[in-house]
Order: C-alpha cells, then structure tokens, then sequence
C-alpha cells in the first residue's frame, strides 16, 4: 500500500459556528554502521490492537484499574437466561436465589424450592426480581448504559461518540464500531494534542502542526475541536498521512511563567478510525523545536513521573510540564521531587510546586519551574485519565553548552513503565559512523529504587526516594540500565557546541523492551538536512524500513539486541514505515545546523505489574 501526505493549514473564515480550513555498538568502541533506505512510501503493515476482552480504554481511573465500560464483543445477559437445578441437576443451598427465565425461585436445599416470584423485569441469580440483570448494556439514544451491581437500575457508562465511529448496538447496549476495541498502544480514536512553551520570536511564521496516520485499511474522518468551537474535518485514506497546521494557543506557548491554567487549551482530535498522531512544535525545521509523540485517551491514566530538564539562568528559560484533562471536573495532585522544587506559582500550583488543581476536559495545567529549579521527579496523581508532557522552553544540553532548543515529550504513564531499558545515541550527522553523545536521566517511581548498569557508568546506583534520579553526563556508549522497582529514562542530545557534529538539544523517552512492537508508521518532516530511524531489534530479527530489509546492525553488548541507524530519504512525502518479525523499538529523529528533533516512533502500552 503506498502512503502518500496532503497538508491541511488552519484559515478561518466568517461563520458562527465553524472554522473551515482550505486543505491544499559494543560499548561504544565500535562505531555503528548506518543502512540508507530509500523507498519510503511502501506498504503499511498493520490495522490496530485489540486486548483479548475487547475492553475500550486501557485505564479510566486514575490508579490505572481496568475500564467497566465494554464493547459489544463482550458478552452480556440481558434478560436472565440462567438455568435452575432441574436443567444442570444440582442441588442449590438452602436460601440461594437462582433463575428459571424471568422467575426467582430460593432453594430449600433438598433439591426444592421454599418459594418461587415470577419478575416484571428480570431476573437475576443470587439477587433474584431486579430492574436489570448487572452488566446487562442497553442503549439512551446513543448513551451506551450499564446495569449497576445490585440490579436496580441501568447507568451510563460511555457516550457513543460517531466523531470515533461509534455507535450504540441496540442488541447488546454497547458502543461498536473501529474505534471500540483499541487495545493499548499509541495508535488510537482520541487525542489531544497540546501546544508547549516556545521562543516568543520563533513561532510567527513557523506553524504548530499534527501528523496523522491512518493504520486501517478504510477512509478516516478526523475532527480537530477546541472548547465547543469545530476547527476542522478532514479525511484520511487508508494508508495515507495528512499534515494539518493549527494555530499556536497564546496561554500556553507565549513567555515562560508563571505556572497557569488555560482553558480549553487543548485541541482535541478524533477520527472514525484507528490513527497515530505526532506532534511539531513547531513544523518546519528550525533551529528551536522537538517533536512529541501522541498518545491517545484509552491509554491514559492517573499516575505519572515528570523528567524534563532544570531552569537555564544564563536565558531566563524554564522547564516546564503540562496536565490535560479529559474529563469535566479531574482533580489534579502535583508533588514535586525533595519536598519542593522553585516554581513560579499560578494556576493553584505554590511556589515550591506542590498543589490540587481541578480541570475540565480540554484545559491545561502548564507549571513553568523558577530559577534553580527542575520539575524532573515531579509526581502528577489524578482521579481521572489525564495526559502529561514536559520539557524546556529552549535550554542548552548540558547546560553551558551552546545553543539553546526546545525540548517536549509525552509521559509514558506509570503503569505502562518496567524495569530494564536499552540506552543507545543516535548517530552524527554528517559523519553518521560515530555516534552523538548524549546525557541520560533515570527516575525512580517508587522508594529504595536500585539501578543496575551494563557496562557501568560510574553513576550512584541507590535512589532513595519516588522521583529521585541519577544523571549520565555526555556519553556514547550504549547500555543497559536495569532497576528492581520500575523507572523512568531519558536521553538528551548534546547542544551542537559539544563537539558531536550538527544538531542541539532534544528529548527522547526511552522505550522498554516490554513495549515494543512489530510494526510502526511514522512521519519524519522532508526539511530537515538528515532523518534518521534507529531500530534496536533482537539478535537476528528481519527488519524491514519502508518496505527495504535493513542489514547493517551493531550488537549492543550483554543485551541480547543489536541497533541499526537508518538514513530516511526525503525524496518522499514524510511517511514512512518499519515492519520486523519480531518485537523491534524505534526511534526517530532530525538535524539540521543547530537544530534537531528526536520522539518514540511508537511503543505499546500494555500494563505492566509492579
């Protein structure tokens, strides 16, 4: 299937309602080799992941538990189809209520019963006459509702929402359609992109933007909204990414502090298909930008580690990190790391950074850190889904390395982080045989949190408390950093002033082996001097980039997985795939002079146990 781009730029026009768009290796000893793919518009290789019970969200509350809200796949009983003792040929206890149809009948214990109730509405076993049998689904119009535990009446449980494709099934009283049976990755229904802190001077003419990527093998119809106003509608072929442009929020990308609420500051966006969404902050290649991967409402929860980076006194520029609500009335608890870190107090958040804030679906808690602070440890605990981005205005990595770039991440919920991860740099451009240093961040979500590294990297090893962390000062080598609690890593690209070849500052959250995956679509933006896509694969796995085998991997030592820095071509409209036999993590990134972005191309985003 060829994947092919069209960009989308924001144009409002005059109308009350809508605003319309016009569409238009070892341990670093041994440098690793680089493969050239160059067809990048070859076929997608996957549709979505659905979890074996068919469940919709990942994780609605905000301890991550599993969602009470099921699809039509599950199956339900709806008018009390349980069979008494004379069908199974039992005997039940004395006093045990069971079901014969719609007639409760308490059991005498002798094989009889001391008396029978014939049932307005239903029957349920252990409860006997009730309203509804518990679980039971019907549908209001198109509110999927749920027979609660005792029987007494039906609840709502989930809108069916038609911008996701979905509609109430009036047989089972769930919601179905594409979008009903996600599974948890980063491909998904609903999402809500967020415009982060940026350089004042950098943003006029340089537009935020949003790739999507349609994974199903149909037509999406994707909607972008913002607060109650539709922005846009625009449809994405199967197999096809579009690039849309959206105005810069002035509450959230403008200055840097103090901390503050903007509402409604979010957009949302939401398509009839499964699809993956990155974000650009901004578009065109800059010398002040990153790039985020998305990551959709089914896999949010409650409970999160910021990593970012501290406040570069020498500008005046802040880390910072932002909490988006999906739903009304989400209450929001931030704990910074130590007892407190400075912050520049706003928006219910204090000046050591400590606060409860309550959102509504679309508003963004963004706190900016104060000088000598750092928001990195920060806990964020919620009662709802919500998402987590951090990063920096513009900071230099380390810090009196010149230049200054944007930095910007989405936070793996904690749930979805594991124990053991694999470092490993991206490579130099232009001489892309030696690899990019980078420093490396690694968080401790939980207490008495102890690391173990291979090779070692003469770092402390003992993190005493949930939000303490270790920093790797610039290195090349690549290794594996393993915990007995789980942990949060961060890789940072040297600011082109080190001395490892054209580029600055960019973030990257490091994917566990736990989520990887076997097939990914990703969009590299053609303007940038390189793209790269690193592909950290197990030993003699077959890997395929753009539909082109990639030969050229590098062991990384003691690991058990070997990396291959892939050169994307920019003859191409941007999108580009990666398709292996076995479970492969990737990374995708770009450079130009004193510039860069690096994100995640992807990752699952399965629950992962204590």
């Amino acid at each position: 299937m060829a994947w092919s781009l069209r960009t989308h730029r924001f144009t409002p026009l005059l109308l009350p309602a809508i605003v319309a768009l016009a569409c238009s290796g070892d341990d670093g000893d041994t440098a690793a080799s680089t493969s050239s793919s160059t067809s990048p518009t070859t076929g997608l290789t996957t549709g979505t992941t659905t979890d074996s019970g068919g469940t919709e969200t990942a994780s609605t509350s905000g301890s991550g538990s599993e969602s009470d809200s099921t699809t039509a796949s599950t199956e339900s009983t709806t008018g009390g189809t349980e069979t008494d003792t004379a069908t199974t040929g039992g005997t039940c206890a004395a006093g045990q209520i069971v079901c014969d149809g719609d007639t409760a009948q308490t059991c005498d214990g002798e094989g009889g019963f001391t008396s029978e109730e014939a049932c307005d509405s239903a029957c349920a076993p252990g409860l006997g006459c009730v309203e509804c049998v518990p679980g039971s689904g019907q549908c209001d119009g198109d509110v999927s509702q749920v027979c609660n535990e005792d029987g007494s009446a039906y609840v709502d449980a989930k809108a069916c929402d038609d911008l996701q494709g979905l509609s109430c099934d009036a047989d089972s009283g769930f919601c179905i359609g594409p979008c009903a049976s996600l599974g948890t990755s980063y491909i998904g229904c609903d999402y809500y992109p967020v415009v982060t802190p940026q350089l004042d001077n950098f943003i006029d003419d340089n537009p935020y933007a949003v790739a999507i990527a349609n994974t199903a093998d149909e037509a999406a119809t994707v909607t972008i909204t913002q607060g109650g106003d539709e922005l846009m509608s625009v449809d994405v072929a199967a197999g096809s990414v579009e690039l849309v442009t959206l105005p810069w929020v002035d509450d959230l990308v403008l200055g840097n502090g103090p901390s503050t609420v903007a509402v409604a500051g979010a957009y949302r966006l939401r398509s009839t298909q499964p699809v993956t969404v990155y974000q650009y902050n901004p578009l065109e290649a800059d010398i002040t930008n990153d790039a985020s991967l998305m990551l959709p409402v089914n896999t949010w929860t409650g409970e999160y580690v910021v990593v970012a980076w501290p406040f570069l006194q020498s500008l005046g520029n802040a880390g910072f990190y932002s909490v988006t609500a999906s739903e009304d009335g989400t209450t929001v608890n931030v704990t910074p790391p130590g007892g407190g870190t400075p912050t520049q107090a706003g928006g219910g958040v204090d000046a050591q950074g400590n606060g409860q804030v309550t959102l509504d679906a679309g508003d963004v808690l963004q706190v900016f850190v104060a000088q000598d602070g750092d928001p990195t440890g920060t806990i964020v605990s919620a009662d709802k889904p919500v998402q987590v981005m951090a990063g920096h205005e513009c900071t230099q990595v380390p810090i009196g390395t010149n230049a200054c770039d944007h930095l910007e991440e989405s936070m793996f919920p904690v749930e979805t982080l594991a124990k053991e991860y694999i470092v490993a740099p991206p490579v130099q451009v232009p001489d892309d045989s030696k690899e990019k240093a980078v420093v490396v961040r690694v968080v401790a979500t939980q207490a008495n949190t102890t690391l173990t590294f291979d090779p070692d990297q003469g770092v402390n090893t003992s993190l005493a408390n949930a939000g303490d962390f270790v920093e790797i000062p610039p290195t090349t080598e690549k290794f594996v950093v393993s915990a007995d609690k789980k942990i949060l890593v961060a890789e940072y690209m040297v600011g082109q002033g080190g001395g490892y070849g054209t580029s600055d500052p960019a973030m990257l959250l490091a994917v566990p082996s736990a989520q990887y995956r076997t097939d990914y679509l990703f969009f590299a933006e053609t303007g940038w001097s390189a793209n790269y896509v690193d592909v950290i694969a197990p030993d003699g796995a077959s890997v395929q980039v753009d539909g082109s085998a990639v030969g050229d991997f590098t062991p990384i030592a003691g690991s058990g997985f070997s990396i291959a820095h892939v050169l994307l071509s920019n003859a191409g409209d941007g999108a580009h795939s990666v398709s292996a036999d076995q479970k492969v993590g990737i990374s995708v990134y770009g450079v130009l002079n004193f510039g860069s972005y690096w994100y995640p191309g992807g990752l699952d985003l399965e629950l992962i146990p204590q």
